[in-house]
C-alpha cells in the first residue's frame, strides 16, 4: 500500500480508451466540456460515484492525459471459481491504480497523489468513495478542501448523470439507457492556492449536487426492465405506513411492507406509486425513492439525538489483508451505538476485535449481496486490514449502519467538547 503510484501504462491507457469508446457508444453518453478549453495535467478531476461505468466516462472524458485512480483494495484482487481469489495488483497498478482503504486517514494516499501530480498525470478521485445507495450525493471528507488546496492545481470535476438508474446499487446490471456528463472546471490553479479551504469545500459540495431519479424524469427515460424493482427494499427498509423496520420485500416492479401489506409500484420513470398516503406523497400521487431514503436518515438522525441508537446481534467476518483473496476469520458479534462500531471474532486465528470510534469515521461502506454470493455487510477498516463484516438473520439493514454512522458523526461534531 505504500508504494510509488506507476504511471498510467500508454498502451493501457489507449486500450481503456478504447474500451471506455465501446461503453460511450452503446449508452449514447454526451460529455459536456465547460472552461477546459486548452486545459492540460497536472490536474485533479474528481468525480461522482454511481457505478462501474463511471470510471469509462472518466477515462474517455480526459484522454490523452494519463491517470491515476484511487481504487478500493478490494478492486484488486480478482474472485476465481467458487470461493477462490487471485490477485490482480500488477495489472491494476499498470493501468494506473492507487490501492486505498476505504474511510481511513491516510497520509501515505496523499502523498501519493502529490507525486501523481508531479509526473504531470491526473489524480482521479471519487471523493464519495462508495456507489451512491438512491442516485443522490454521499457524503463528502472535509478533508478535502484542504488536499485540493495543497496541491496548488486546477481542480476540474466529472458529474455524471443516469449511472444509477441505468445500473443501481441495490440491483447491479446494464439498461443501456442513455447517459450525460459534465466535465467542468471548477478551480483553477491559482484559485486552488489562494481561496479558504472552506470556500473551495463550499464550491466541491455544490457541484456535486444530483439526483438520478429527479434527471430521469425530467429526461423522460423509461427504464421497462419487469424486475426493476427487486432490491429496493435494502435502501428502503422502512415502511411510512407503519414505520416497521426490515419487513420491506421488493419484487418485479412491486415494492411491499410485510408487517402491514402496504405496495408500491415503481414505473418506468422510476416513481413509487400505490399503497396509502403518506407524508412522503407528493401533490402528484408519487413517492421520489430519495425522500424515502432521506426520511429513514431523519428517523435514523432523532434515535441519535435522543440517544437511544443501538444495535446487536451475531455477525461472521472476512478479512482482506492484502489482494490476494479473503480469509475466513470467525464468528462473533457486532455493536454499533452511540460510540461507534465494535466487533469481536473468534475462529482459528483466536480472539480478535475491531473498534472504530465515531470521531473516526464520518461514513462507512456497505455492500448489498456483496460479490453476488455472501449476503449483506458492512467493511470496516484500519490502515492494515479490512473486514467485511456479515450480520446475521434478518433484524437489520446495513444502509440503516451507513446513515447512523453519517448521523453519529455530525452530532459528535455539534456536541464535542
Amino acid at each position: 500500500m505504500k508504494n510509488a503510484p506507476v504511471r498510467q501504462w500508454l498502451i493501457f491507457r489507449d486500450i481503456i480508451r478504447a474500451a471506455s469508446a465501446i461503453q460511450l457508444r452503446k449508452h449514447h453518453t454526451i460529455i459536456t466540456r465547460k472552461g477546459i478549453t486548452g486545459l492540460k495535467p497536472p490536474y485533479i478531476l474528481l468525480c461522482n460515484h454511481n457505478a462501474f461505468f463511471d470510471f469509462f466516462v472518466a477515462s474517455a472524458a480526459i484522454y490523452p492525459a494519463r491517470a491515476n485512480f484511487v481504487v478500493a483494495i478490494d478492486g484488486f484482487t480478482m474472485p476465481m471459481g467458487k470461493d477462490g481469489f487471485i490477485s490482480r495488483e500488477g495489472l491494476m497498478r499498470r493501468t494506473g491504480c492507487i490501492m486505498k482503504r476505504k474511510f481511513t486517514k491516510d497520509v501515505v494516499l496523499v502523498r501519493q497523489l502529490k507525486q501523481v501530480v508531479e509526473n504531470g498525470d491526473v489524480p482521479v478521485i471519487y471523493p464519495e468513495a462508495r456507489y451512491s445507495l438512491c442516485g443522490t450525493t454521499a457524503v463528502l471528507p472535509e478533508s478535502l478542501g484542504k488536499f485540493c488546496k495543497m496541491l496548488k492545481v486546477p481542480v476540474v470535476t466529472l458529474i455524471c448523470h443516469g449511472h444509477h438508474v441505468n445500473s443501481p446499487f441495490w440491483r447491479l446490471g446494464d439498461q443501456k439507457i442513455p447517459t450525460e456528463a459534465e466535465l467542468t472546471l471548477l478551480l483553477t490553479a491559482e484559485e486552488a492556492a489562494s481561496l479558504p479551504v472552506e470556500e473551495i469545500n463550499r464550491r466541491i459540495n455544490e457541484a456535486f449536487q444530483y439526483d438520478d431519479f429527479r434527471w430521469q424524469l425530467e429526461k423522460g427515460i423509461e427504464i421497462t426492465d419487469p424486475k426493476r424493482a427487486e432490491g429496493l427494499h435494502k435502501v428502503l427498509y422502512q415502511c411510512p405506513v407503519c414505520g416497521r423496520e426490515y419487513r420491506m420485500t421488493s419484487s418485479g416492479t412491486v415494492l411491499r411492507c410485510e408487517a402491514c401489506g402496504a405496495e408500491w409500484q415503481m414505473d418506468a420513470l422510476g416513481r413509487l406509486s400505490g399503497g396509502p398516503k403518506t407524508e412522503l406523497t407528493g401533490e402528484d400521487g408519487y413517492i421520489h425513492i430519495p425522500d424515502w431514503y432521506e426520511w429513514e436518515r431523519r428517523n435514523v438522525r432523532r434515535e441519535v439525538e435522543n440517544g437511544t441508537y443501538h444495535f446487536e446481534g451475531p455477525v461472521h467476518v472476512k478479512s482482506l489483508p492484502d489482494s490476494k483473496g479473503y480469509i475466513d476469520i470467525g464468528r462473533g458479534t457486532m455493536r454499533h451505538d452511540m460510540g461507534g462500531f465494535h466487533v469481536e471474532v473468534d475462529g482459528k486465528y483466536g480472539h480478535l476485535t475491531m473498534d472504530r470510534s465515531v470521531p473516526d469515521l464520518y461514513s462507512c461502506h456497505i455492500e448489498y449481496e456483496y460479490l453476488g454470493k455472501y449476503g449483506d455487510c458492512v467493511d470496516l477498516n484500519t490502515l492494515t486490514d479490512t473486514w467485511y463484516v456479515y450480520p446475521e438473520g434478518k433484524d437489520f439493514a446495513v444502509t440503516k449502519f451507513a446513515l447512523a454512522t453519517e448521523e453519529l458523526y455530525q452530532h459528535y461534531k455539534k456536541h464535542k467538547p
